[in-house]
């Protein structure tokens, strides 16, 4: 069981800290859609966490109120300016929507980020806010795991802009929520995040 942590900023969010707390690196987790029951304890999340924490933490988090992704993506990038503070190294991972906002708040925060990674990120979250193009903009170690059999997120973008910009791109026989699959998840992201941050 975690630690509960409150992350500074304008709006509330609440998250888990999981993990040593002599950890000096941590992976903030974007949990998918929060009006689509997305939240913290997701069971993507709480894999590539239970993955990490052996020797890195997770601060997994539920965004504030509903704001069209630009709250979201501020509620994030707040959430790696609070692990910036605690550790010498941070992260990111998100799924789904989550997905979405961990690559824009990589490709608008200050914090140098170790690395990140994306799984079956969707390509836009609202007009203005694409997921696609912000991997322009991101000079971190990036990976993107999606799902061979996935119709729910319009992943194919970020796959693409991944390509043409060399990051690691990883195909799981898998649907869009990764069902029996999760193990799988947890070796890919939590794998490459945890070399990442160990580099």
């Amino acid at each position: 069981m975690g630690e509960t942590v409150f992350v500074p900023g304008a709006r509330r969010v609440e998250a888990t800290l999981d993990g040593p707390r002599d950890a000096d690196a941590c992976v903030v987790a974007c949990p998918p859609h929060p009006q689509h029951r997305g939240h913290r304890g997701d069971a993507r999340l709480t894999a590539v966490s239970d993955h990490l924490t052996p020797e890195i933490a997770c601060l997994r988090f539920d965004y504030g109120s509903w704001d069209e992704g630009r709250g979201e993506r501020e509620d994030a990038r707040n959430a790696l300016r609070w692990a910036a503070d605690a550790y010498d190294a941070v992260g990111v991972f998100g799924f789904s929507f989550g997905g979405a906002i961990a690559a824009l708040a990589a490709a608008s925060t200050e914090i140098d980020l170790a690395g990140v990674s994306l799984l079956a990120p969707t390509a836009e979250v609202e007009a203005g806010l694409n997921a696609a193009d912000a991997l322009d903009d991101i000079a971190s170690p990036t990976q993107v795991v999606y799902g061979a059999r996935d119709m729910t997120a319009d992943w194919r973008p970020v796959v693409e802009r991944a390509r043409e910009h060399g990051m690691t791109v990883v195909e799981l026989s898998a649907d869009h929520f990764f069902v029996g699959k999760t193990d799988q998840v947890a070796d890919a992201a939590g794998g490459f995040l945890a070399d990442a941050l160990r580099a």
